[in-house]
């Protein structure tokens, strides 16, 4: 299926083409009069990530005995089940957050050879770098590194990794409360998570194993064969010397036969990071960040360390060594504190449709690059729900009244961890738009449908202004509103009426070469 852009999709699991006079195609060996329980994934053709995920509503078979389907992700009903899926979401990593009290289990996975490291220095991410060569005439390419636990032994620093004593090498008798999988020497890590075979959005093949597997177990090799999949950590290498990292990567295996490494500025690194990537880029920035920022106990003002694998900051007047003659008891210890977890900063981003569904109202900021305008966008604030955010922003930004409010996806934005939730709605574009009362943005202004359109097909080189990428939420929701993919305020837009019925009925030759 061809989307704007000259992009093919591929539905997955793949259509087997059925010879005429047979009695019903298959999809992967499934019957189609069994499959309209089934899932399916639209995926853009070269992605390893699905775009949609989608059930079938009807299921019918052509002269040929190919299979011809209704989808509900495009009804044109309103009743749109598919779920968009944006760059830096959908997770590949199953977190297993209920393993990261346990000792055991993160000394286990950290040792395994199956282990895979990502690698960031000041917010920069380590990748492979490929030349394309003086007579390729193709760029320089990047994919994310994944180091081995071999690779990074030597800066990890002695062994147990987490429960840690009073000294580097140190073990803990009683790895509980204040000690419990304690990371007190060497450089700040952070288990993100496991990549099972199989896995769909963090959801793995079936073999998760509850945190009673591990809770009696030493031997690591024993824990480490229990895990099906490849753990992941993030590991930040700010805090070592120039030679220490430049020892680091040389000694890599990677680097030993031949291939680069180089760390790249993390939003450089998001254009060339593939969908599974961005998802676990997406969490491991975040906490790295998380991790570096925080370094004293908000309550009393002592230094903090790190717990649960990465994922707590405890303050370190709770260390049974600690020296707090003279000193109030810190009330992290009277309870459960969300200073000791990290957070993500919620942000709405709005794409605000004129009456006619011709216009949307586009903003730029004076720091932005020349002639880049966006949706506008804004912080929540405490005690507001998100469409409040909704509206006080509009009219703060642009004196804009708006209605019909219509959520349409989310996106994680490690930068450093926001979460944005993007909306429609309907406004006014006859109303005079103001930028003057918080004069956050320099310019704001209605286009019409065909002037984004010639932007993002890449038609105009001239074009008055330039709009987000679709890694970016922004990007997304004005291109699915350019395109005619959404529906506002129970009105379909002219384009989508159409762009429905050319999608609710798919051939399977659409999808296999």
């Amino acid at each position: 299926m061809d989307r704007p852009g000259g992009q093919s999709d591929e539905v997955y699991p793949p259509f087997l083409s059925g010879s005429s006079g047979t009695t019903a195609p298959f999809v992967s060996g499934v019957p189609v009069g069994s499959i309209s329980d089934m899932q399916f994934l639209l995926v853009p053709h070269g992605s390893p990530r699905p775009l949609f995920r989608f059930k079938l509503a009807r299921i019918e078979t052509n002269s040929r005995g190919h299979a011809r389907f209704v989808s509900r992700m495009s009804s044109g009903s309103g009743d749109n089940t598919a779920a968009h899926v944006n760059f830096f979401a959908g997770s590949p990593l199953n977190r297993l957050a209920w393993l990261r009290t346990s000792h055991q289990f993160l000394n286990g996975v950290a040792s395994s050879p199956a282990t895979r490291w990502v690698l960031f220095q000041h917010g920069n991410l380590l990748m492979k770098s490929q030349s394309g060569g003086p007579d390729s005439g193709q760029a320089k390419s990047f994919s994310m590194a994944r180091l081995t636990t071999e690779d990074v032994r030597n800066v990890l620093g002695p062994e147990p990794y987490f429960a840690q004593g009073k000294n580097a090498g140190e073990s803990v008798q009683d790895a509980s409360g204040a000690l419990e999988t304690a990371r007190l020497h060497g450089p700040p890590v952070v288990f993100l998570g496991l990549q099972e075979p199989g896995g769909v959005h963090g959801l793995g093949a079936g073999n998760i194993l509850p945190s009673s597997e591990f809770s009696k177990k030493s031997d690591t090799t024993t824990i480490a064969d229990r895990i099906h999949g490849e753990p992941v950590f993030s590991l930040d290498v700010s805090g070592l010397t120039k030679d220490a990292v430049d020892s680091l990567v040389s000694n890599t295996d990677l680097v030993k036969k031949g291939g680069t490494l180089e760390f790249i500025d993390g939003r450089t690194a998001m254009g060339h990071l593939d969908q599974i990537d961005s998802g676990i880029f997406a969490v491991a920035r975040s906490m790295v960040d998380w991790n570096s920022r925080i370094k004293f106990c908000a309550s009393c003002g002592s230094s903090v360390y790190s717990q649960w694998g990465g994922w707590k900051r405890s303050c370190s007047s709770l260390l049974p060594w600690a020296d707090n003659a003279g000193k109030e008891p810190c009330p992290t210890t009277t309870g459960l504190h969300n200073i000791t977890f990290p957070r993500s900063d919620p942000v709405v981003i709005a794409v605000v449709i004129s009456e006619d569904d011709e216009k949307i109202l586009l903003g730029r900021n004076a720091r932005w690059p020349p002639k880049f305008y966006s949706a506008l966008a804004g912080f929540s604030e405490p005690g507001e729900a998100l469409e409040d955010t909704f509206i006080r922003e509009l009219w703060e930004e642009a004196a804009v009244k708006v209605r019909s409010l219509q959520f349409h996806s989310s996106q994680p934005w490690p930068f450093p961890a926001n979460i944005m939730s993007g909306f429609y709605a309907i406004a006014d574009s006859n109303e005079p738009v103001r930028t003057d009362l918080d004069n956050e943005l320099e310019d704001a202004k209605w286009y019409t449908r065909s002037e984004v359109l010639s932007v993002l097909d890449g038609q105009n080189a001239e074009a008055a202004f330039k709009v987000p990428p679709r890694n970016a939420l922004a990007g997304v929701l004005i291109s699915d509103w350019a395109h005619g993919r959404i529906t506002v305020g129970g009105e379909a837009s002219k384009l989508s009426s159409r762009r429905a019925r050319s999608l609710a009925l798919l051939s399977v030759d659409d999808f296999v070469e």
